[in-house]
């Protein structure tokens, strides 16, 4: 039988121990790792980078998630693998099924958050369902205990939303909501009046992985509404495909978020993906902000 490639391997605790090297190096970088609040509150627009767990295996994931780190990510979004993943495009969809055929998903998830949270600040990107599975006070306390800066659930149904706040709240976790640009005012207040750590304006109404053209004037107003509703920071991602995009709409937003672009190259071609996130951060760095920022209060 043909051994399986290392990319392959299934989702399991890996056993080996670090060099003290590493782990001297990974404690310095947990030190300097600074808070969602802090990097937030920067007058520059930080680079967020959306990663699936269980893609790789888990030492080809710590390398990715070394290497994006150094290539300009800001702030990492890991990805609860979802079977349901209805919000999501074909890449993202596939990258998923990937890494549910490789293990246990929470297993992955907590442990890419207890790596990629040494490294930089990281939030869990999930849906509802595994969270109700798992149960909303387990999930929020192994998130929280891994060194989550937060859990963002993108379809948290409103007569759960109670629930999960609470847990969240128990946890000292933030909570960031998806604000879809068709919410009325009224919703608007309730959601910014629960949410902590940001609120989510998709730059497009498509799933994640839509490659066509912005509407910026629409999206400036969507942030001026977001802010009008809540001191929150906002943050930006869906359909922002290129650095150029990314430049387009950093002057109105506290974060962009990539993910699309850097889950198919992890799955196709990994070594191109450190220098995707570069031309993004690159693409970030040269842009000034038009809208005013407003500064977060969130507990991490």
């Amino acid at each position: 039988m043909k051994p399986r490639s290392p990319a392959s391997r299934p989702c399991l605790p890996d056993r080996r121990s670090h060099t003290s090297t590493n782990a001297h190096g990974l404690a310095l970088a947990a030190a300097n790792v600074p808070s969602l609040r802090t990097l937030l509150a920067q007058p520059r627009c930080a680079l967020g980078t959306f990663v699936p767990a269980g893609l790789h295996s888990p030492r080809a994931e710590r390398r990715h998630l070394t290497q994006l780190a150094r290539a300009g990510t800001d702030l990492f979004e890991v990805g609860l693998a979802h079977h349901d993943a209805h919000l999501d495009g074909p890449v993202i969809q596939d990258a998923y099924r990937r890494a549910l055929r490789s293990g246990d998903a929470l297993t992955c998830t907590v442990r890419a958050v207890a790596y990629a949270a040494r490294l930089r600040p990281t939030v869990v990107m999930t849906y509802w369902e595994p969270v109700q599975r798992h149960g909303p006070e387990s999930a929020a306390r192994l998130f929280a205990d891994a060194g989550a800066s937060g859990v963002m659930i993108v379809d948290l149904p409103d007569h759960h939303a109670e629930r999960w706040q609470a847990a969240a709240r128990h946890a000292n976790l933030n909570t960031p909501r998806l604000v879809p640009r068709r919410t009325t005012d009224n919703d608007l207040a309730t959601v910014a009046a629960n949410a902590s750590g940001w609120l989510y304006a998709p730059a497009s109404a498509q799933p994640t992985g839509y490659r066509g053209p912005l509407d910026i004037p629409a999206l400036a107003a969507f942030t001026r509404r977001l802010r009008t509703a809540s001191p929150l920071p906002v943050v930006s991602g869906v359909g922002i495909s290129t650095p150029a995009l990314a430049a387009h709409v950093a002057p109105l937003v506290d974060a962009v978020v990539i993910g699309t672009p850097v889950v198919r190259a992890l799955v196709s071609t990994s070594e191109q993906a450190p220098q995707l996130v570069a031309a993004f951060a690159r693409a970030l760095a040269s842009t000034t902000a038009t809208e005013p920022r407003a500064r977060s209060r969130p507990r991490h």
